[in-house]
């Protein structure tokens, strides 16, 4: 489920802890990077379960309405498009989910003033309105409805975000990637998804193969790590116009382990691996660093390809 970009921002968020003296046992400092990928899962579930958790809100709601003393026709004869919308009523009736859910133990009994908050918010965006206006009842229509949800409400929802991060400390650090996770998986919905149907894992691997993602998410951080002295020279000689000690930390570290990329990973592109780190320098670092990172990558990849230390397998992964 993970992107290996989304994987590359855990890997530096660990190295970026490890060279700031957090932590200094290496074992230790694995097992934090994969709890807190663990962890992304773990919220990617909670907030599933968030979103089951408003429409039954609103289904109660609506029965609560209509034993009102003076019932309009509106509490009579609600609306119930988004109590029967159609990816909801999907992932109430997966088996994998409730499992998954019952395993958290999550439970949202105590959170009624956060949920009927959201459930406010949601019932005053145009969107909301013009969705419940709308006659298609099509899972396409209710899939975009939920993605909006997601993008436009429980992005910014903070009362939320505050909530995870009261139950551990990773749920708060992954809350935005487990937006996109969310996205993405809504996205992929077909009717084929069904009660026996499992959800996506947090690694894209079969299941009869090595879990490659988890094996290059390792790779990185191990062997920055492992070869920090070397690499600093490495870069260092690339660097002759810097003060080394005055670039920035992230740059550094980036630098590396684009390194561990070019050298040890013969499967990804020359060119994807340029442009993953400089992407990841325009969000992590100062305005001058995707310059900075693109200039020092473009005189590594000469000097490794000169040296034959850039092996890659398969037509047009070296250019």
């Amino acid at each position: 489920m993970l992107y290996r970009r989304h994987l590359r921002i855990k890997a530096l968020q660990a190295l970026y802890e490890w060279f700031s003296g957090s932590v200094e046992d290496l074992p230790k400092g694995e097992r934090q990077l994969f709890q807190s990928i663990d962890k992304v899962y773990e919220l990617f579930i909670y907030q599933l379960s968030f979103l089951l958790e408003i429409k039954r809100f609103a289904q109660v709601r609506s029965e609560e309405n209509k034993n009102k003393f003076y019932p309009t026709e509106e509490d009579l004869n609600p609306n119930l498009k988004f109590v029967e919308n159609k990816v909801l009523s999907l992932l109430e009736e997966n088996r994998d989910f409730l499992k998954k859910e019952a395993v958290l133990k999550v439970n949202w009994s105590l959170s009624e003033e956060m949920v009927l908050k959201f459930y406010l918010m949601m019932r005053s965006a145009d969107f909301y309105k013009k969705y419940m206006m709308d006659t298609d009842r099509s899972l396409e229509e209710d899939k975009k409805f939920i993605i909006k949800v997601i993008d436009r409400l429980m992005s910014d929802f903070d009362l939320l975000r505050s909530y995870y991060e009261e139950i551990n400390m990773y749920y708060g650090d992954g809350y935005d990637l487990t937006d996109i996770l969310l996205v993405k998986f809504i996205d992929s919905l077909t009717p084929k998804f069904e009660s026996d149907s499992i959800l996506p894992a947090i690694y894209n691997t079969a299941d009869d193969k090595v879990n490659e993602d988890r094996v290059f998410v390792q790779t990185l951080y191990r062997k920055v790590i492992l070869n920090n002295d070397e690499y600093t020279k490495i870069i260092e000689t690339k660097t002759l116009n810097w003060d080394y000690e005055r670039i920035p930390l992230i740059d550094v570290i980036l630098l590396k382990m684009a390194i561990v990329e070019l050298r040890e990973m013969p499967t990804i592109p020359v060119k994807v691996t340029m442009n993953e780190y400089i992407e990841l320098a325009k969000y992590f670092s100062t305005q001058k660093s995707k310059i900075f990172i693109n200039g020092v990558l473009d005189k590594l990849i000469i000097e490794l390809k000169e040296q034959g230390l850039i092996k890659k397998q398969g037509r047009g992964l070296l250019e």
